[in-house]
């Protein structure tokens, strides 16, 4: 089943930059999902195992690195845009 998901980090300190572009940077390796990016949030698009596989393990080492932060997340079924 294709899904869709919408995430947005917002680290909770004043050098939020760095974990931003580090969970990027992380999530973007993941092979088989299709990214896209704003200034807002990041969407990817694959299939619902590859998808939260690739969530748990980025979400999980963004909660190791930075003292606090929330991630707000968006998921449709079916692949569609996430708007």
């Amino acid at each position: 089943m294709q899904i869709a998901v919408d995430i947005s980090l917002y680290p909770l300190n004043a050098d939020y930059v760095p974990p931003i572009k580090g969970f990027i940077a992380r999530f973007s390796r993941h092979p088989g999902l299709t990214f896209e990016y704003n200034s807002l949030s990041t969407q990817v698009r694959g299939e619902f195992e590859a998808v939260f596989a690739a969530l748990k393990d980025d979400i999980g080492e963004s909660f190791m690195q930075a003292d606090r932060a929330v991630f707000v997340i968006k998921m449709v079924g079916g692949g569609a845009p996430p708007r």
